[in-house]
């Protein structure tokens, strides 16, 4: 099942977010975790160009990206090739974002305080 852990194929992510300490330390996380973090971006051409290159299986995507919002890259990257499962993180709570995280694409939401291979995993399984 997709985004299971499997130590063949392990969960092949895509992190978006403007703040390198966080890419950095969420890199750290989830390939301790057990998930492969196959890039990072932190704009929204980095992002679709490189998710239609990798394919992964998941891509992170924070809500605010500097001058870029996250539901614009979750949009573009729906209308492309390669339709991996797209989940918001953001440090703002889920209730400041309810009414645009339901129109949006995603499948889910996640705190960055609570980003994990095991809570990637728990989302992707109730999809």
């Amino acid at each position: 099942m997709r985004g299971q852990a499997d130590p063949v194929n392990p969960l092949r992510c895509v992190i978006v977010d403007d703040d390198p300490s966080f890419l950095e330390a969420a890199r750290a996380l989830l390939e301790a975790d057990g998930a492969t973090v196959a890039w990072t971006a932190s704009t929204l051409a980095s992002a679709v160009r490189q998710v239609d290159a990798l394919r992964p299986d998941v891509v992170l995507i924070d809500i605010r990206l500097g001058g870029e919002s996250g539901f614009t890259v979750a949009r573009q990257l729906a209308a492309g090739d390669s339709h991996p499962a797209l989940i918001m993180i953001s440090t703002y709570a889920e209730a400041d974002y309810a009414d645009l995280l339901a129109e949006s694409p995603v499948i889910g939401f996640l705190p960055k305080s609570a980003l994990s291979g095991p809570a990637i995993r728990r989302t992707l399984a109730r999809n």
